[in-house]
């Protein structure tokens, strides 16, 4: 596990200096405090910072094939590398134990296609010295994160966006339209990034520079083909299976290794297998609130101190106070771009917890995603009996009625409204609309009035759209794996976890997983409209009732209710007439109707108002140049 960076010239001969993989080596250093390395020739210069995991001695990067003419560096883990070595040791001679070296033999002998044999998470850069070609590519559900930027004569890469705005005449601008994306939806979609100039290269694609110009391929998409042969209960089996071997496989570790532990389904199941295939108690992380009816509602410590207790682990907990926002510069900085979500700042601060006993961590993220884990994936199993009723009676007195409903997230029955609201809000519309509905953060409506600069483009309902899913609840998640599942989760769990240098994996999103799941018929997914029917069935005999069917809690902090409270000065601070109409990017009045709402329990804009907050701090970072240390100093005398 590492960072990535490097320069290839697009206009040819050029020679770049040395210090450019320093500067870009020295901005992402918390990524690999262990090691770094570099490799200069004409026309490329690649490096890396390196955490060590597996081969601590011999491990170093970049790695060359025997006759130096391939070079690499890779950011991630290859979990089938030990089969893979196997298969080419006959053929080709090995220098380390380490698992990415196995990316260059596989590309001496499949070429291209050596990205079908790879079973893990990664980023890479390889750089084929007869061909004068670099060849880029990222992993299938983008677990890890990859920065592209064309600059006068050559391509410029790296594994954070700050790598790059480290090189010379590297100019730090908004991107319009990011900025429009990441107001609809909490997020900069790819290949978009907020930085004007900078993108991130898709999930499962690659990027060929050579003498022949640039060109850029997607390898992998899940097939979509359901199947119907299998029983439920095969599926039931299946699904345990490939589970087990994905937590299994990715346990492969030279270094400590534990789980992130909520008490929710996913963290649960995949600490329940690591106990099955580890020697010790696993180790496992909790973070919890302690502050008022929000920080009870959130806090999940009971249950993961259950399932801790039942499988014997070794585990540790974290109460979080409303003064952790403190941190919100040092983690923007980190994250590169802002996002309105705030389990940004919870994995961070359990990841920070886990570091002083672990280097490896695992977690559940995925889960929800591919085995239906979202309320509006239910809200599509519902939608059939809500439009029987009689349209008039839909339009002119449950939709009216359900708009006048107060809402917020940090209560039960106020959170139940709130999902009703944005059910009936979006039951009409087309599903693509739907989709969209759901995802957003700020409407069409509210963007066109709360933007200076008008950009419009439904980047969601378009992917929506081009999914070659047939059954719905399909093409949500298709849609989820290109756009939110890797640019907000995955991107904030990379980015916060690395950050104390952690290594994070994801066992729900192994690719033969995936794969695995796109074919369940849509029906057997939410059996009777139980969210994760079929998982919760998988793990039935190895968790309890009390955590396979608890409600449902997002792995957030409640910072809706410590805005009207406890935050309230550090919001009225960023977010305030003066600085708004000073940065010049948005409208004060819709900003204040939100604020008013919010405020008045009428509506819950928990998330406006974050990415608001965000966005803000964000520019002051890196469009104004002020450092982390010193916003963290003026959020600090503000609350």
């Amino acid at each position: 596990m590492c960072g990535i960076h490097g320069v290839v010239a697009t206009q040819r001969p050029q020679q770049f200096p040395s210090q450019w993989l320093d500067v870009m080596a020295t901005v992402t250093r918390h990524r690999g405090p262990d090691d770094h390395g570099g490799f200069v020739a004409d026309n490329v210069a690649i490096g890396m910072t390196r955490l060590s995991v597996i081969d601590l001695a011999g491990g170093h990067q970049p790695i060359s094939s025997a006759d130096g003419s391939l070079v690499l560096v890779c950011n991630g883990e290859i979990y089938n590398y030990r089969e893979l070595r196997q298969q080419l040791s006959g053929k080709y001679a090995f220098k380390t134990n380490s698992d990415v070296e196995v990316i260059l033999h596989l590309y001496q002998e499949y070429g291209l296609d050596c990205l079908q044999h790879l079973n893990g998470m990664f980023a890479f850069a390889l750089w084929d010295n007869n061909k004068q070609q670099l060849l880029l590519a990222r992993d299938r559900l983008g677990i890890k994160p990859l920065y592209i930027s064309q600059q006068s004569g050559y391509l410029a890469f790296a594994t954070e966006a700050k790598a790059i705005l480290a090189l010379p005449g590297v100019e730090k601008a908004i991107d319009p339209q990011a900025l429009e994306q990441y107001l609809a939806l909490g997020y900069v979609p790819a290949p978009l990034s907020m930085f004007a100039g900078i993108r991130k290269l898709p999930v499962a694609s690659y990027l060929l520079i050579n003498p022949s110009g640039i060109s850029e391929q997607q390898y992998w998409q899940p097939d979509f083909q359901q199947n119907h042969s299998r029983t439920e209960q095969q599926w039931v089996q299946a699904i345990r299976s490939q589970l087990e071997q994905s937590v299994e496989m990715q346990m492969v570790s030279d270094v400590p290794i534990g789980a992130f532990l909520s008490g929710g389904v996913d963290s649960s199941a995949v600490v329940a297998l690591m106990s099955r295939h580890s020697k010790g108690p696993v180790k496992t992380y909790a973070i919890g609130f302690d502050t008022g009816d929000a920080g009870a509602f959130y806090n999940e410590l009971p249950y993961a101190k259950a399932v801790a207790s039942q499988f014997g682990t070794e585990h540790h907990e974290i109460l979080v106070k409303p003064d952790v926002v403190s941190l919100l510069p040092k983690l923007l900085w980190h994250l590169d771009e802002p996002v309105a979500d705030s389990a940004f700042i919870t994995t961070f601060l359990v990841s920070e917890f886990a570091r002083k006993d672990v280097t490896v961590i695992l977690s559940g993220v995925g889960g929800d995603e591919l085995f239906g884990g979202y309320r509006r994936y239910l809200g599509e199993h519902y939608l059939e009996r809500y439009q029987q009723i009689p349209a008039f009676i839909r339009q002119k007195l449950i939709k009216p009625l359900a708009a006048m409903l107060p809402s917020d997230r940090h209560s039960g029955l106020l959170n139940t409204l709130r999902l009703g609201k944005a059910f009936i809000a979006s039951a009409d519309l087309a599903p693509a609309e739907r989709y969209q509905n759901y995802m957003q953060v700020f409407s069409d409506d509210k963007r066109r009035q709360l933007l200076t600069l008008n950009q419009s483009n439904d980047w969601v309902s378009r992917t929506y759209q081009q999914s070659k899913a047939s059954e719905t609840l399909w093409r949500m998640f298709d849609t989820d794996r290109q756009t939110q599942l890797a640019d907000d989760l995955l991107m904030l769990t990379d980015k916060m976890t690395m950050a104390t240098s952690l290594e994070c994996r994801v066992p729900f999103l192994d690719h033969q997983m995936v794969e695995l799941a796109v074919q369940i018929p849509q029906q057997l997914v939410m059996k009777n409209g139980r969210l994760k029917h079929l998982l919760k069935e998988s793990m039935s005999d190895l968790l309890s009732a009390d955590i396979l069917d608890r409600k449902k809690r997002g792995f957030g902090a409640p910072l809706g209710a410590w805005l009207k409270k406890e935050l309230a000065a550090l919001l009225q601070f960023f977010i305030n007439r003066d600085t708004v109409e000073k940065r010049g990017l948005l409208h004060w009045p819709v900003i204040e109707q939100t604020l008013a709402q919010h405020f008045a329990q009428q509506e819950d804009h928990t998330d406006h108002l974050l990415a608001l907050l965000n966005l803000e701090i964000w520019c002051r970072l890196y469009l104004d140049g002020q450092s982390a240390e010193q916003l963290t100093e003026t959020i600090r005398a503000s609350i």
